[in-house]
């Protein structure tokens, strides 16, 4: 979850001044202590500038938004769910055993998220339930991730082939987004973890060829 990650999954059009600048690092890090004090809807593009001893002007120089900031701290946050799927994956071994992963993976990830840090864990169901860019973005890799692993078991014989590639990716993940929309999981945790379990079983049978 580095500078390189945060600047990928940040709007260009959200943020100004040089991306690598040390103040716009320091702005972000800032924003976060605020937000995990005192929330994100309840903090101020004030608040900020009072916390850091920066005028809002400043830090319209760097964010046109505090969802601006808030976007750059939920990159990280997504960037780092993202690469533990996918770390998952790369070391599963059939494209079942990748699918099982993917769901499993995603699920814990959230839900350690909401546990170790729930203000950021606050921000990113703020940022799922407003559908910003960052989200959509996340959601996108998601997709693109699974449908490799729908492409590989197609192409070794483990998937059926007669649903449409994105038919069938679009409904995986339908079936999934309780376990990995963070505004439903939290809705779901009484249910797991032997409703993911079943849930992917029930998504890998149907796929049998």
């Amino acid at each position: 979850m580095g500078a390189a990650m945060k600047n990928q999954n940040t709007s260009k059009a959200a943020t100004r001044g040089p991306a690598e600048h040390s103040v716009r690092d320091q702005i972000v890090d800032a924003a976060r202590e605020c937000f995990a004090h005192y929330g994100y809807g309840k903090t101020t593009v004030s608040d900020l500038a009072r916390e850091i001893g920066f005028s809002k002007a400043y830090i319209y120089r760097f964010f046109e938004s505090k969802q601006a900031i808030g976007e750059a701290i939920c990159a990280e946050c997504v960037g780092g769910l993202f690469d533990q799927v996918r770390e998952a994956v790369g070391e599963g071994g059939d494209a079942t055993d990748k699918l099982r992963r993917f769901a499993r993976t995603a699920t814990t990830a959230t839900v350690e998220l909401l546990f170790t840090d729930r203000k950021l864990y606050e921000i990113a169901v703020y940022a799922s339930s407003e559908n910003w860019e960052v989200v959509r973005a996340y959601i996108e890799r998601m997709q693109g991730l699974l449908e490799e692993i729908l492409k590989e078991g197609r192409e070794n014989g483990e998937f059926e082939r007669k649903t449409p590639l994105d038919e069938t990716r679009r409904s995986i993940f339908y079936a999934l987004k309780p376990f990995i929309d963070p505004v439903f999981l939290e809705r779901s945790l009484d249910l797991l973890p032997d409703a993911q379990t079943e849930v992917t079983g029930l998504v890998l049978r149907s796929l049998a060829p």
